[in-house]
């Protein structure tokens, strides 16, 4: 039987010895512990505002798509990564190529596309105890510099923004409390116009099979409630639902979803909105790293249009 196991999920199997109270005869109790299927560990701080919510969000859209992608990854032998990538999107093709340095604490990364755009990141790591330094830069557009700063605190977590033009946009963001319970704000400055182009705000909810978040964007103008739930940590079992609403429009959208693990390398996932539109992918890992996603999205208001497909292949050695 341990063996039956060992083969199906990839674990650890333990024999302990113990004595019988009926017979003298030694026995043996096999425990199986397995390796890739984990509950939530929760980390000690709040995180950043982007945090809040970010569960449901990916549960509810990571990896759904309608195109058609293709992305390797070739890493040489002086540890340098090249991400070779490649985009169908209906007779549009788009490509880039990304080559990422690490260094120490320092990641340079550097990326060209079909638009002949060249974008540069130099990321560097704690720099200083909690402290993340971003330097982002595209060429041709002499407007895209920015410099990022990013600390997180046990108890705290802010990212501050600046463009390195003459009159940038300065964004904050941040967020206090613990890894249970936290509030923050985002908020965008044009300093050539002295107006707020961007004021939200946040708190969120946690334990350790449990995610609830309350976000206010777009100025005030659309309040999002979103909950994340772990039905079944051996088998990535979640379910998820976000609620949006807008006050110019008094409209709301309900999205509902989840996702289950088949095995340890086969997930599926589906998710439904108050508009009828449903979809539903299944991803395997069909070796370390590298990826196979099929998604599809029907509109079930509408069964005479054609349903959409997309295709994901990721490869990493």
């Amino acid at each position: 039987m341990p063996s039956l196991l060992k083969n199906q999920f990839p674990s650890v199997v333990l024999p302990v010895f113990f004595k019988s109270p009926i017979s003298l005869a030694p026995r043996y109790l096999f425990l199986v512990l397995d390796l890739h299927f984990k509950p939530q560990i929760m980390g000690k701080g709040p995180g950043l505002y982007t945090e809040i919510g970010k569960k449901a969000r990916d549960l509810l859209y990571r990896d759904y798509q309608g195109d058609h992608k293709f992305t390797i990854t070739t890493y040489s032998p002086t540890g340098v990564a090249i991400t070779s990538s490649g985009t169908k999107k209906g007779e549009l093709l788009l490509a880039d190529v990304n080559t990422q340095i690490k260094r120490n604490n320092i990641t340079t990364d550097v990326k060209v596309d079909t638009n002949s755009n060249l974008s540069t990141t130099i990321t560097v790591d704690e720099a200083a105890p909690g402290l993340k330094t971003v330097l982002s830069f595209k060429v041709p557009d002499q407007r895209s510099g920015k410099l990022e700063l990013q600390y997180l605190h046990d108890y705290a977590g802010i990212c501050t923004s600046v463009g390195l033009t003459a009159n940038p946009i300065v964004n904050f963001s941040g967020v206090v409390g613990t890894n249970v319970g936290s509030i923050g704000t985002d908020v965008s400055f044009d300093t050539k116009t002295g107006n707020f182009t961007k004021y939200n705000a946040g708190l969120s909810f946690s334990n350790a099979d449990l995610i609830a978040a309350l976000t206010l964007n777009d100025k005030g103008d659309t309040l999002t409630a979103s909950y994340y739930h772990i039905v079944k940590p051996l088998t990535n079992t979640a379910v998820g639902a976000e609620v949006n609403h807008s006050f110019s429009t008094n409209e709301n959208t309900i999205t509902v979803g989840s996702q289950h693990s088949l095995d340890p390398l086969t997930t599926v996932k589906a998710r439904v909105n108050n508009f009828g539109k449903a979809s539903a992918l299944i991803q395997h890992e069909w070796r370390p790293k590298s990826t196979f996603t099929i998604s599809g999205e029907v509109d079930t208001k509408a069964v005479d249009k054609s349903a959409k497909f997309g295709l994901a292949l990721a490869l990493k050695p």
